[in-house]
């Protein structure tokens, strides 16, 4: 299909599509074969796009993933991981225009591992996310 052969009805559609991912199992990482949509295909992109290292990969764009493993063996000070997992957490998830923001952000230490949790404010709702 070429550009000029696409007529503003065809368009208008594409873009108001509900916004669909394959469903994974969050605590084992596998599909698990069902298709989801809304905000809990929102949260499967999340998690995905935050699980991605950004700039690795010649198959995603420059805006897809996150810089998470920047962090790793930096040996920053905790308020300073907390705050620059907070930014980079925040700068991944605004590739996606049905993200509109992110609230009770929460970003524990232990045994050497970094968790983060919070909430994301999307078009179709809001959902809890834990990476």
């Amino acid at each position: 299909m070429f550009p000029f052969d696409i007529d503003e009805k065809n368009l208008e559609d594409s873009q108001n599509k509900i916004f669909k991912e394959y469903e994974i199992n969050f605590k084992t990482g596998q599909l698990t074969g069902r298709t989801v949509t809304g905000v809990e295909a929102i949260k499967v992109w999340a998690w995905l796009a935050l699980k991605t290292a950004r700039y690795r990969f010649q198959q995603y764009s420059w805006n897809y993933g996150s810089e998470l493993d920047d962090l790793i063996g930096n040996g920053y000070a905790g308020e300073h991981v907390e705050s620059e997992v907070k930014r980079m957490v925040t700068d991944c998830l605004k590739a996606n225009k049905h993200i509109k923001g992110i609230r009770d952000f929460t970003c524990s230490f232990e045994d050497g591992k970094i968790t983060a949790a919070f909430t994301i404010i999307t078009d179709y709702g809001e959902a809890d996310i834990s990476v």
